[in-house]
């Protein structure tokens, strides 16, 4: 039994199976390229799922890290800690925003942008009590609680976890008419991912950005978007929604946010509505700590460069140039994206998502499957054009064959 099989047992056999991975044991990383157990590299085209945007050990939020790590990790929000004030203020200002809300993980800031938005509902906006509701989208990925998952339309997500939790309306993503119809006096917010990521890296249609913003300022309802695969970088601008010119109520961001070392998540957005919550009422032990803060403000000071967005724009049409050239050829039906993120749809006479993901990981290449039949390819936005180009070429080769 190798290394890589042997470690693969152990963890079936000590882990719950809630997982499908790739047969692949990671031992070392850098960049856009990883190592496995047997001293094998491989090129990694998925990047954590957009939390690694700025790429394995970035030297910058390592150093961040370790010199937080010298000094103080928690302190919980029993206690004020110095670098709170400047990642709230700094985030804040990144986002166009005034207030800052921080949790872990990208599900607990989902969690708190549904809590934030039904007190608002009650508290500012009047919505009797216990009938407030929030418009989301087919298709959706926002989380795997319990809450979340009730409003999902993913069978796999969503089977023997109920009874779920009312208060959600489900409208087709991309459909300003339906939208329209779902909203009520008694709604409070629409939850939107700008691009569906999940659900095969969907981009809805042009306008419809702008027209989710128009009807929700029109009827007093908030517009939550939901950047946490989207947001900080990765389709070329800060946020998705720049795309449209669109600033929404509430931004939900994570996963790139604590930089692929520690989990950091957030809800963004004014004083007129976070400003709601009072002591006791929400909150997180971890949520915020000196650790988390100190890596998400070197996050915020990369980010403010431009230099990541503009390598996800440039390096994002080129990607996009040559995947449109795989469309006809019979094993690839349809590429969608923005920036370094792309779905590939693959002919389901080609093979399905995951064995093209296990042919390309024979080659070096990790990207991973979705929904059956498509590929997400998501690099981190360090990685070079001759990398890339690389990945690509690997990608035609699985496809001749």
């Amino acid at each position: 039994m190798t290394t890589t099989e042997a470690s693969i047992a152990a963890a079936e056999a000590h882990s719950a199976h809630n997982y499908h991975p790739l047969p692949i044991v990671v031992a070392s990383a850098e960049g856009a390229w990883m190592t496995d157990v047997e001293g094998r590299r491989y090129l990694d085209m998925l990047a954590g799922y957009s939390a690694l945007n700025f790429g394995h050990g970035n030297r910058r939020l390592i150093d961040a890290a370790k010199a937080q790590l010298e000094r103080v990790t928690l302190t919980s929000r029993a206690f004020h800690h110095d670098r709170f004030a400047d990642f709230c203020t700094q985030l804040a200002e990144l986002c166009g925003m005034e207030m800052v809300l921080p949790m872990n993980t990208g599900a607990e800031a989902v969690e708190t942008a549904v809590k934030t938005a039904r007190k608002w509902g009650y508290r500012v906006k009047g919505v009797p009590d216990n009938q407030a509701k929030i418009v989301v989208a087919r298709n959706n990925f926002h989380g795997r609680t319990t809450t979340v998952v009730s409003f999902s339309t993913d069978p796999e997500a969503r089977a023997d976890f109920g009874p779920y939790t009312p208060g959600f309306e489900i409208v087709p993503y991309g459909d300003l008419t339906a939208l329209e119809a779902a909203l009520t006096d008694n709604t409070v917010a629409v939850l939107l991912e700008p691009i569906q990521g999940e659900a095969g890296v969907l981009v809805p249609p042009p306008g419809y950005l702008a027209g989710v913003r128009e009807l929700t300022r029109a009827r007093d309802v908030l517009f939550i978007a939901d950047e946490i695969q989207s947001g900080l970088g990765r389709t070329g601008r800060t946020f998705a929604c720049e795309h449209e010119g669109v600033v929404p109520d509430m931004y939900v961001l994570g996963k790139a946010l604590g930089g692929g070392v520690v989990p950091v998540s957030a809800v963004v957005s004014s004083s007129a509505v976070l400003g709601v919550h009072r002591p006791g009422e929400h909150g997180s032990t971890f949520g915020g700590n000196p650790l988390a803060c100190a890596v998400a403000l070197e996050v915020i000071a990369m980010l403010r460069t431009g230099e990541y967005q503009q390598r996800a724009t440039e390096l994002g049409d080129h990607l996009h140039a040559e995947l449109g050239l795989l469309v006809g050829g019979g094993a690839v039906e349809a590429v969608r994206g923005r920036g370094l993120w792309a779905g590939v749809d693959i002919a389901p006479a080609h093979g399905t998502g995951r064995q093209i993901s296990e042919k390309l990981m024979d080659l070096g290449v990790l990207v991973k499957d979705t929904h059956g039949s498509t590929i997400r390819i998501a690099p981190p936005l360090v990685i070079t054009k001759e990398d890339l180009d690389w990945g690509l070429d690997q990608l035609r080769s699985v496809l001749r064959s």
